[in-house]
């Protein structure tokens, strides 16, 4: 009993310091301290500029070694298909009404990997797991932007049209991509930027986590909580609970451990990403089914991902 609490205990540094930001942006929304502009600014600072910034730095300023053989990123590629293929089959069982179903499939294999995400990874493993979780990010949202297209015009016959265009765009045009691909060639060749850009670099890299965090709760609508989905239900139990679970185990079956497992997991543990409210709304799907499954997954998956934690280190698989 004094491991497994121990254990806990651990886990909720990884998860605590992302909840309390979470409700510090909430309660600073409510005081009239921050309001929607902010809030819309600020996430658009961060996804086009300081994450970015994050994301190069760290990988400029990375050993070569720590970025592993590349099988990690491969397995998270197929994992995450494998997963995408799974909802979509249940999803086209379960859900009749078109215009929800590549919502719900979309809630449930899309994670927040850039800023949840990527924040366990930083509160667990700090720079040298920002660095492998960099490269995830990019392997990953590449991936999502194609499969989110898939399902929503899948669904929504209207939206059909706007496939290719869409997602070529949102690939080419990702900040995040973008910053970790004009990265790579620095740290491959080892090529060091001057310290004077390197510290200006990271002072403002050090506000991307808690400005989208604080943002990302601001942002929360706990309207679409009192709004009774089963449809949001179901994607949430998705998110937080099978997909994690499934991803988790057949890393483990695979070979990973330690914290390459640990990423594996914190990635797959984080909630549905907020972009894919905006997809939804691009593609004509229904929106607010999905702002509800975001609200829904952000605040369960600060328990998820605590309690899954816990498991995973009192049974030192990580």
């Amino acid at each position: 009993m004094g491991e497994f609490l121990t254990q806990l205990a651990f886990s909720f540094t990884v998860t605590g310091p992302i909840f309390i930001m979470l409700a510090l942006g909430i309660a600073l929304k409510k005081w009239g301290i921050i309001n929607d502009a902010f809030t819309q600014s600020g996430s658009r600072l961060v996804f086009t500029v300081t994450l970015p910034t994050l994301l190069f730095l760290n990988l400029v300023d990375a050993d070569i070694h720590q970025l592993g053989s590349g099988e990690l990123f491969i397995f998270a590629a197929i994992a995450n298909i494998a997963v995408f293929l799974l909802f979509e089959c249940l999803a086209g069982r379960m859900i009749k009404v078109p215009s929800e179903r590549g919502v719900v499939v979309q809630g449930a294999f899309r994670a927040n990997t850039g800023i949840i995400g990527l924040a366990y990874v930083a509160n667990a493993y700090g720079n040298a797991g920002i660095v492998v979780g960099a490269l995830y990010v990019a392997v990953i949202t590449v991936l999502y932007n194609i499969l989110a297209v898939i399902t929503l015009s899948r669904s929504n016959a209207a939206s059909a049209s706007l496939d290719h265009r869409y997602v070529l765009k949102a690939i080419l045009t990702n900040p995040l991509i973008l910053s970790i691909c004009s990265a790579l060639p620095f740290t491959f060749l080892e090529i060091r930027l001057p310290d004077v850009l390197m510290q200006s670099g990271r002072y403002f890299a050090d506000m991307t986590l808690p400005l989208a965090l604080l943002c990302t709760g601001a942002s929360l609508d706990f309207r679409q909580l009192r709004q009774e989905s089963s449809h949001a239900n179901l994607s949430t139990c998705a998110r937080l609970i099978i997909a994690p679970v499934l991803i988790t185990i057949a890393g483990y079956l695979y070979g990973f451990r330690d914290h390459t497992l640990g990423i594996i997991f914190l990635m797959s543990a984080a909630p549905t990403a907020a972009a894919s409210y905006v997809m939804a709304r691009a593609m004509g799907a229904n929106a607010s089914l999905a702002a509800n499954i975001i609200a829904m997954t952000t605040l369960g998956s600060m328990l998820t991902c605590s309690l899954g934690l816990t498991l995973l280190k009192t049974l030192k698989i990580i």
